[in-house]
């Protein structure tokens, strides 16, 4: 087996950096004694209260009186500095304790090195003046066998060489964990492309196969770098414990992590009847919800119909009942959730409040105007409107926006909001089933029969194709007698199949009423006079029902006499004032 570059790279260090270590051990050694008495003199941490005496960073007792006039900063000062001349001495190293009128003493090789009074102990913790004796007899115990180990060069060999061993493992354990890495990720990455390519949903794939590949290979090696995190950390510790100098801050990374796991295990152990109190709540919500998914499903099928409820709103209820249920199970469960009463998910919660407060004010005014558009049944998908300069067909109703597509087949996107402010015409709201109205209008000249105007573009519209003939039949209105021509407006009715047919239907209704008039020869202009003209501007006597117009049945006997003709009333002059002399 290989190693790569950077493993051979690792190995070829390993041996200067412990020769290094052994120069430092052996050459530097009176200067790491001087070094170890500054840190030892500086270690005494104290506050107002209290005062710790440590060495090599072990704590060994808590001062918390003063005594003989000395404060308790000042006592373990000068605590320090007798055990250091204690530790310089020499000898077996032999702790001992014995009671004193002042206190309890401890000895070193006879010789006093503190001395702790009732004063001393921590009252808050209930512990009494014996218990505080025997831990600092047991904390300066191990801290003198520490200070012998520091200065004994065959234990520091043996922890360098501990230290050695721990790093070859360690290193040949992150190669294999980076060599099973590249090769799990490879694997699984393969297996998540082949599991997306075979999930489909009406044929369509849902989730794109190399975005599952990509997800595979980083969770891979996401794990893999946990797995490194988490061995660098076991080996660091491991040889922090070696030396004396740094046992202490290694044990307390290693007391760190069985204090997280535990702090851990216990919160989840704690946590476990509130979880299992919300999981009841969020069952009872989805019970609820798959209990009425049937009666939504036949609502919207069309099999089953209600006073309140009918096809067009199954769904968009369905979705409101469906996230007022799931609302009002996370308020139910809220309390039960672990860290719901902590001070960070406050903070939090009243952070998402504020960012909805501020930024979704909009968002929420667009799904009411949503829901108003829904729930009062202006549009619907299918029918033809025109909201403002745009119409089309409704292609989707959605919360926040409406999408209509136009006769040129554009796709245009409204926000609810916008349509709920403009007028809104419906095309198909008077049409039995599918389609929608057609109407166009243009104005003729007074001189031309409105008979024949009339029967031309009911002709033009019979021809066009998609418009019906009848149920209802085209009609024409004469929407408005102006200055110089009528205005004449062709009403009908179409049902596309498409949604751009509306604009096809349109082109082939005006392409015929473009035609018919040309085969009558019957101008389509709106005449505009700056004088009157010399002959009046009247259909003339016997042409009302000019072709391709026909006389009612009723008056067929009218039609074999002369033409009828209306008569005209002379102007009165009774009311007239009398001209001005």
């Amino acid at each position: 087996m290989r190693l790569p570059a950077w493993a051979r790279r690792a190995m070829a260090l390993l041996p200067a950096l412990f020769l290094g270590l052994f120069a430092n051990l052996f050459l530097a050694l009176p200067a790491a004694q001087a070094a170890e008495q500054a840190a030892d003199a500086s270690a005494a941490a104290a506050t107002d209260d209290e005062a710790v005496v440590t060495v090599f960073d072990r704590p060994i007792a808590v001062f918390r009186a003063p005594l003989f006039g000395l404060s308790p900063a000042a006592r373990a000062s000068r605590t320090q500095g007798a055990i250091r001349e204690l530790l310089a001495r020499g000898g077996p190293g032999v702790v001992t304790a014995q009671k004193e009128p002042q206190g309890n003493v401890v000895l070193i090789d006879g010789a006093l090195a503190l001395i702790l009074t009732q004063q001393d102990v921590d009252t808050v913790r209930r512990e009494t003046l014996d218990a505080a004796t025997q831990a600092s007899v047991a904390a300066l115990t191990n801290a003198i066998a520490e200070t012998r180990e520091a200065r004994d060069r065959g234990k520091l060999l043996r922890a360098l060489g501990f230290s050695a061993l721990a790093t070859l493992l360690f290193l040949l354990a992150a190669w294999g964990v980076l060599r099973a890495r590249n090769a799990l990720a490879a694997r699984t990455g393969r297996l998540l492309e082949h599991a997306a390519e075979r999930a489909r949903l009406d044929q369509q794939p849902l989730w794109e196969a190399t975005r599952a590949h990509a997800f595979g290979s980083w969770l891979v090696r996401s794990i893999a770098w946990l797995l490194l995190a988490l061995l660098s950390y076991q080996w660091l510790v491991f040889v922090l414990q070696q030396f004396p100098a740094t046992r202490v801050r290694g044990e307390q990374m290693g007391d760190f992590v069985l204090a997280l796991l535990e702090d851990i295990g216990a919160g989840a152990v704690r946590a476990l009847p509130d979880l299992i109190v919300a999981g009841v709540i969020f069952l009872l919500a989805r019970a609820l919800i798959v209990t009425l998914r049937p009666l939504f499903d036949r609502v919207e099928q069309g099999d089953a119909s209600t006073a309140w409820l009918d096809r067009d709103m199954a769904r968009p209820t369905r979705r409101l009942v469906s996230v007022a249920i799931w609302l009002f199970a996370i308020v139910m469960a809220y309390p039960y959730l672990p860290g719901s009463q902590s001070e960070a998910f406050k903070g939090m919660s009243v952070l998402v409040g504020l960012m909805i407060t501020l930024g979704g004010s909009s968002l929420i005014g667009q799904g009411f105007s949503g829901l108003i558009l829904m729930y009062s049944r202006v549009l619907r998908p299918g029918e033809f409107v025109r909201i403002g300069d745009q119409q089309g067909t409704v292609v989707e109703l959605g919360t926040f926006t409406t999408r209509i597509r136009t006769g040129l087949g554009q796709e245009v996107t409204l926000p609810n909001s916008s349509i709920l402010g403009q007028t809104t015409i419906n095309y198909s709201r008077t049409v039995r089933g599918q389609g929608y109205i057609l109407d166009t209008t243009l104005t003729i000249g007074y001189d031309t029969p409105w008979r024949e105007v009339q029967a031309i573009l009911l002709e033009a519209a019979r021809r066009t194709e998609g418009v019906r003939a009848d149920d209802p039949a085209p009609r024409v209105i004469q929407t408005a007698l102006t200055d110089y021509a009528v205005e004449y407006r062709l009403v009908c009715h179409a049902t596309p199949e498409r949604p751009q047919a509306r604009a096809e239907v349109m082109h082939a209704l005006h392409a015929n009423v473009l035609d018919v008039f040309n085969e009558h020869g019957v101008q389509i202009m709106s005449p505009h006079y700056e004088a009157d003209p010399e002959q009046p501007k009247i259909v003339g006597a016997g042409h009302p029902y000019a072709a391709p117009a026909r006389r009612p049945a009723t008056e067929g006997a009218a039609a074999e006499g002369p033409a009828e003709t209306i008569p005209v009333r002379p102007p009165s002059t009774a009311a007239r004032p009398p001209a001005a002399p």
